[in-house]
């Protein structure tokens, strides 16, 4: 007897790249295992090789369709461990985002929203990643950075330094709406939902090239031309425009892929707020290619979300939508204000009922004290994950959302010796691994009554397995 199994590999890429994705998993995953691999053969119609285990006990033979997606038929028998199947889909599904991301290296995204101003694409810098991190979904850092300075406060006004000090970090949160509108750069409405991406793979030499030759000031003026000539005069962004464009500046090239994108960001985010019951927040795009989201806010009526380009251009429309559906489970939560009133009342029970366990053992205390806080943050963490399944119904596609965000950390965190350092490590968010296997072994959401307790429950069980137990 044998089961079989089927499931898609999606690439981001374009499918020209196909058959290099199949040499790729040929050379660099399979015939690095000659004991786990044979029968490895690459034909036109894709590769087929088999899996199987030293002492003959069980098999898997395994076709890699070349289509795009790549189709994945397995043949098992019975006796095969789904352990064994599951790892290897792991595997393949690593090892093409290894290759799409050399890919991606190479590739220049221009992206536009009509009517704002024109903004070269570039990576976030310290300061921007920080406060990013610091006001959104729990603000965590941000608590645990103030009431650091709340120590020296206590030191040189006692207790009435603190409490003003603590009175200062709530009008924060409930400004955190409008200072996390500075961190984006574009405003997305309903009149003006779309977000455009133009995108040319080139080869290494020309992007090194375009990369010594133009300086971002030049490639500002190169995406003000094509603005001009496009959604400034009511057409699309085309690739063929771009390049002519190019050559104007007198870079000539010639992109072994280029493509084009419009994402109605208003329309993705709308959808996910009538399944909430929500009002419409306010949302700004970050033009950097970090894939990434995020939302803040002291209440629902005030919530921001933030998305970058880098998550419209790696994730499809019903993937992006499952990630806002977590972020707007933290607006709906209140967790920036739970998490605030957690953090409020631990410091001021240091500074009273605890303070002769603080002076005792100061460090080992803020140490067990700040892990402890962390660890809470991930219950919160894991119910965005629940509620967004349950309202948003798709806990598959989120799943798969936070494997192509986080393939790198997945990499990491499923080698058995980091299992649990990933759960020790000072991290809001579980280990990736843990929220994938989760969401997709999720069932019976209906008969949930309570996602904060179950996620607790969650936690905790997963907490446990990465020790055994």
């Amino acid at each position: 007897m044998s089961e079989n199994r089927s499931y898609p590999l999606d690439i981001e890429i374009s499918p020209v790249y196909i058959d290099k994705i199949l040499h790729f998993v040929r050379f660099y995953y399979l015939r690095q295992q000659p004991e786990n691999f044979r029968n490895i053969r690459k034909t036109r119609e894709g590769l087929f090789f088999t899996a199987s285990d030293d002492n003959g006990l069980w098999n898997a033979d395994f076709f890699l369709k070349a289509s795009s997606p790549i189709h994945v038929d397995v043949d098992a028998s019975i006796s095969t461990p789904d352990s064994v199947l599951d790892e290897i889909k792991e595997d393949l599904l690593l090892v093409v985002k290894i290759y799409e991301e050399q890919i991606n290296r190479s590739t220049l995204y221009f992206s536009w929203v009509e009517g704002e101003d024109i903004i070269p694409e570039e990576l976030p810098t310290i300061r921007k990643r920080l406060s990013i991190r610091m006001l959104t979904s729990n603000m965590l850092l941000l608590y645990i950075l103030f009431f650091s300075i709340t120590i020296i406060l206590f030191l040189l006004f006692g207790v009435y330094g603190v409490f003003a000090f603590i009175f200062i970090q709530f009008c924060i949160v409930l400004l955190s709406d409008k200072i996390f509108m500075r961190t984006g750069h574009w405003k997305i409405t309903e009149k003006n939902p779309y977000v455009h991406v133009v995108q040319y793979n080139l080869s290494n030499g020309e992007f090194d090239e375009f990369q010594k030759k133009f300086s971002k000031k030049m490639i500002m003026n190169m995406k003000s031309e094509i603005y001009k000539r496009s959604l400034a005069v009511g057409k699309e962004p085309s690739c063929e425009l771009g390049e002519e464009v190019f050559e104007s500046y007198g870079m000539t090239c010639n992109p072994q892929h280029k493509s084009s994108k419009v994402v109605n960001v208003y329309s993705i985010v709308k959808t996910a707020v009538d399944r909430f019951g929500l009002p419409m927040p306010s949302i700004v795009i970050s033009n950097n290619m970090v894939p990434n989201a995020a939302a803040t806010g002291p209440s629902p009526t005030r919530g921001v979300v933030l998305i970058t380009t880098g998550l419209l251009v790696h994730l499809e429309e019903d993937e992006i939508l499952s990630v806002i559906g977590h972020e707007l489970s933290h607006l709906q939560g209140r967790d920036p204000l739970i998490l605030f009133g957690i953090i409020a009342g631990e410091f001021i029970l240091r500074l009273t009922v605890l303070l002769p366990v603080v002076v005792l053992s100061p460090f080992l205390y803020l140490f067990i004290v700040i892990w402890s806080i962390y660890f809470v943050a991930k219950f919160f963490e894991a119910r965005a994950d629940l509620v967004s399944a349950m309202k948003i119904g798709q806990p598959e596609v989120l799943a798969e959302s936070l494997r192509k965000i986080g393939y790198a950390r997945l990499a990491h965190e499923r080698k058995p010796s980091s299992r649990i350092p990933s759960w020790l490590r000072l991290d809001t968010h579980p280990p990736l691994y843990f929220r994938i296997d989760r969401l997709e072994r999720m069932k019976d959401l209906e008969k949930i009554k309570n996602p904060l307790l179950t996620s607790i429950k969650d936690v905790f069980l997963g907490f446990k397995s990465a020790f055994g137990l």
